[in-house]
């Protein structure tokens, strides 16, 4: 009897042991699904380019923030730490151009993206681009050139960021075929007008902080940036204020289109209020919802519209007003991440450090355009930055050296 009931009891034990450890396994599997789901996920990989310059362009169901580590340590491989990214069983494939073959394999945390590569290589940049132009898809595209030693010649074999996504045979399959559009006539003058929009003025001090209002601080802020421009020579900068005005935001936008703006920046600072603890930059391009604003403003203010010979065509107008907005968007996207590139080690992001909207100031149809929140004005440790001058100097220095990076590409693709 004793036997039978320690029998018994050791089974119930047993039992109970492995209704824990099920119960336990089952919250981890939870908890790690839980998880995934805020994760992207890789819906494919592509490559196009040569040996000269190689695009590798990740489509995604949601957008990512990524990181290349500046120590690429190991030769002949280029690794880019993706921390939100599901890379479930993983995946591989062979390369093309400059890339050998390449691996998305899960790290911690996220995922990680290995190029092993044909000869040497660096990254030239990287660059998310929302769901546009009939893609319901985000896409993070990095480009890669050939060391200066490998002695390769740049030859025409790569799409700029502005076409992305294009009809190129290296770039896209025939199962998943994406609409051409016509890029615009690039821009050929000497210097390029940059337009610097210091964000609110006059009457309205936009965010305040303990000890300084936004648009004091993003006036200093946008002198700064005109100092480093024009010192080099390369831009002709126009202000929207140069003093403590109020300009109205159509205003703004205006003042960008009649100067034939190559590149619109609005500098801004946010507030979280009361939660002194959340601070961090972010860039800002325009939404899917933004672009459609776009053709409300245009119906309201006659000189919205750039005047052309198919003004009296409302059909051809549309249609040359979708390509152009198509092509502006994506420019813009491209900028900002350049910009994040630049500014992440001198300052805190946000985790999402990209995002979009439909600020009126972003909405000139033609005009490259992103609004740099350069941190929060309710963060004692970003008020103490943005307001002291010689940090906010080296954040302009960098937000200059990005508007550089942009436009020596352009004037690349421009050349070939």
């Amino acid at each position: 009897m004793r036997g039978a009931w320690a029998t018994a009891l050791r089974s119930r034990w047993t039992a109970l042991l492995l209704a824990v450890t099920f119960a336990g396994v089952c919250a981890a599997a939870f908890a790690a699904s839980a998880a995934s789901r805020d994760d992207a996920s890789v819906l494919g990989v592509r490559l196009g380019g040569d040996l000269a310059v190689t695009r590798i362009v990740i489509d995604l169901d949601r957008g990512v923030s990524a990181r290349a580590p500046a120590d690429q340590s190991e030769p002949g491989r280029i690794v880019v730490d993706f921390p939100k990214l599901a890379a479930g069983a993983g995946m591989a494939g062979a390369g093309q151009g400059l890339v050998k073959s390449w691996t998305v394999e899960s790290a911690n945390p996220g995922a990680r993206l290995a190029l092993e590569l044909a000869r040497g290589a660096s990254i030239r940049r990287r660059f998310l681009l929302p769901p546009s132009d009939g893609v319901t898809r985000y896409r993070y595209v990095i480009d890669i050139a050939a060391a200066p030693s490998a002695g390769a010649v740049e030859s025409p074999g790569i799409e700029s960021a502005a076409n992305e996504p294009s009809a190129s045979s290296a770039m896209e399959s025939a199962a998943d075929p994406t609409p051409t559009f016509i890029a615009p006539v690039t821009r050929t003058r000497a210097r390029k007008v940059v337009v610097i929009d210091a964000g609110h003025g006059g009457h309205d001090p936009g965010a305040q902080g303990a000890h300084v209002d936004e648009k004091d601080v993003t006036l200093a802020a946008a002198k700064a940036l005109r100092s480093r421009l024009e010192r080099s020579g390369r831009y002709r900068v126009v202000m929207t204020r140069s003093s403590d005005v109020y300009v109205p935001l159509e205003a703004r936008v205006q003042i960008a289109r009649r100067a034939s703006a190559d590149l619109f920046i609005s500098l801004h600072a946010d507030s979280a209020g009361s939660n002194a603890d959340t601070h961090g930059a972010s860039v800002y391009t325009l939404s899917q919802r933004g672009s459609e604003r776009v053709t409300q403003v245009l119906n309201r203010n006659e000189w919205f519209a750039r005047t052309g010979a198919h003004r009296d065509d409302p059909a051809v107008g549309a249609i040359l007003l979708d390509l152009t907005q198509r092509t502006t968007r994506n420019r813009s996207a491209e900028f900002a991440q350049i910009l994040i590139n630049r500014i992440e080690d001198r300052v805190d992001l946000l985790p999402r450090s990209h995002r979009d909207a439909g600020y009126f100031v972003l909405l000139a149809p033609d005009v490259p355009a992103v609004l740099l929140e350069m941190g929060f004005i309710s963060s004692p440790e970003d008020e103490s930055r943005l307001t002291n001058p010689a940090q906010r100097g080296e954040l302009m220095n960098r937000v200059a050296a990005a508007i550089d990076d942009f436009f020596a590409d352009q004037t690349r693709l421009a050349s070939r």
